[in-house]
């Protein structure tokens, strides 16, 4: 029997389908300088020069190897110094499945380090013929968000990162994952499944407990009225306080808060 076979299992894939529009190499940046609206996702590979790519007012620096992404609906402007760069554009419900997974947003769209992967672009565009352009581009696009994986930051890092945070912001009643995710260039998506999968249970329920356990700290040090610990613990609604708490302790605030009293 041979023991070198090397087998990987593919898991299904997401519903829905992944769409390629377009497939070009931009060689002259200036022809393009006025500001396009998106009219699908694109992803652009810089292959010369260096200079910025705005996306609705956000400017993003790229140089040769740039990686960047562009979302439906956004308004482009590129400008810079002898700026080349090829382009995909595509749509379809996996693209949103694809954008979670690699954690790819509007505030962490720029990857760098990716010229191995222009003269690949290179190569395929120029072979690429009307009857299998959609299927090279589309093997090139896949290809590109597998290169992705190596620029994800760890999960470990990601989580911790989260844990530290909340911990030491829950009493803001208006924490919240989604802004987060904005603040810290993350797609909301991608943080609630990196979350879950390392901690085991959602980020909602983990902060709702924290609080909980903080009113439990509370009381037990002789805080004993309920709406000064739920405002305390984040909570702006001392009725969805007491539900969750008794929820989770088994016993409602003042019937715990008594036992202290007494």
């Amino acid at each position: 029997m041979r023991k070198n076979n090397i087998c990987k299992f593919i898991m299904a894939e997401a519903e829905g389908r992944l769409v390629v529009r377009r497939f070009v190499f931009e060689k002259d940046c200036a022809q393009t300088a006025e500001p396009q609206r998106l009219t699908s996702h694109t992803v652009y590979l810089v292959a010369e020069g260096s200079g910025t790519m705005s996306f609705d007012g956000r400017r993003e620096e790229v140089s040769i190897g740039s990686l960047v992404f562009g979302f439906q609906g956004e308004m482009l402007e590129a400008q810079g110094e002898n700026l080349a760069y090829l382009y995909i554009c595509f749509e379809g419900a996996r693209s949103e499945e694809l954008f979670s997974r690699f954690g790819i947003a509007p505030f962490s769209r720029n990857f760098s380090d990716f010229q191995p992967l222009v003269p690949f672009w290179q190569d395929n565009l120029v072979r690429a013929g009307e009857g299998n352009l959609d299927l090279v581009a589309e093997s090139v696009l896949i290809y590109t968000f597998s290169r992705l994986v190596k620029a994800e930051k760890p999960v470990e890092d990601v989580v911790n990162r989260l844990i530290k945070y909340t911990e030491g912001n829950f009493s803001d009643p208006n924490l919240s994952l989604a802004q987060l995710a904005i603040e810290w260039g993350y797609h909301v998506k991608y943080l609630s499944h990196r979350f879950k999968e390392y901690m085991g249970v959602g980020f909602a329920r983990y902060l709702r407990n924290l609080r909980v356990k903080h009113a439990v700290f509370l009381f037990d040090h002789g805080v004993y009225a309920v709406k000064n610990v739920a405002f305390l613990c984040g909570f702006s609604d001392p009725l969805y306080f007491s539900k969750v708490f008794k929820e989770t302790v088994g016993v409602s605030p003042k019937e715990y808060a008594a036992r202290g009293e007494n």
